[in-house]
């Protein structure tokens, strides 16, 4: 597909002027009903561009794990709103480099992906390529936090989740191995947290099944020298540490 287009929304009305602008300008969608589904696309590279809309519940979530990847697996974001949005201040913060109201005018659409086209083009000409990250889910007491994982090794995982973790020890953890379909899943300790929602996890509660999995696919990549240190606490940072 030569623009890999991805649209969040249950507003059937926006969905039909969209897909009729999508079909006069060559684009066919994947139309997402659910936040999890669009996260899916975003992490696995095929969406370059975001359409979300702001009356879907979680839609913030989904916008801040999309705004913490960098090119070219960051897609660019649009978002779809009313005006009543505008007070807010949600809307302009949260990433979109264009914003569509609703009820949305077929004109205005095609103006605004024929100027999102031309930008992820010359995005696309600049970016060089980096390691794919992948969609880690922490398992708290008050549900499920997504972030991205920014560092994966054998000890453990780093993560920038979409809200502080807790220091704490055994929480449950799932991602997919970044290039595979290995789901890993299991328990860890939180050895470190910030505000901004950047932990550091040593694996805890692992099966062997799951470890052999992890030491196959380490060994395909190549992953720092000491892993230990790639999941400690940025230099300067203020967090949360445990002490044992």
């Amino acid at each position: 597909m030569d623009w890999p287009v991805t649209v969040l929304s249950h507003d059937d009305d926006s969905l039909h002027t969209l897909q009729s602008v999508f079909d006069e300008i060559g684009i066919d969608p994947v139309i997402c009903r659910t936040p999890q589904k669009a996260l899916e696309q975003v992490m696995d590279g095929a969406c370059s561009t975001l359409v979300v809309d702001f009356d879907v519940p979680g839609v913030r979530h989904v916008l801040r794990v999309a705004d913490f990847l960098t090119p070219p697996q960051k897609p660019m974001l649009m978002a779809i709103t009313t005006r009543a949005w505008l007070g807010t201040g949600d809307v302009f913060q949260s990433g979109a480099r264009r914003i569509l109201y609703k009820p949305l005018a077929p004109r205005e659409v095609k103006e605004a992906f024929t100027t999102c086209r031309r930008m992820m083009r010359n995005n696309r000409r600049r970016s060089s390529r980096v390691e794919m990250k992948t969609m880690v889910y922490i398992e708290l007491d008050t549900g499920t936090v997504p972030g991205i994982g920014v560092d994966v090794n054998e000890h453990g995982f780093a993560v920038q989740a979409t809200e502080p973790i807790p220091v704490r020890p055994g929480l449950p953890f799932r991602f997919i191995l970044p290039g595979t379909h290995h789901k890993l899943q299991g328990h860890a300790n939180v050895i470190w947290a910030n505000e901004q929602g950047r932990a550091g996890f040593l694996f805890s509660q692992l099966s062997p099944a799951a470890r052999k999995v992890l030491k196959q696919w380490l060994r395909r990549r190549s992953h720092s020298d000491d892993p230990l240190r790639a999941l400690l606490p940025p230099d300067g940072a203020e967090c949360e540490v445990v002490m044992e």
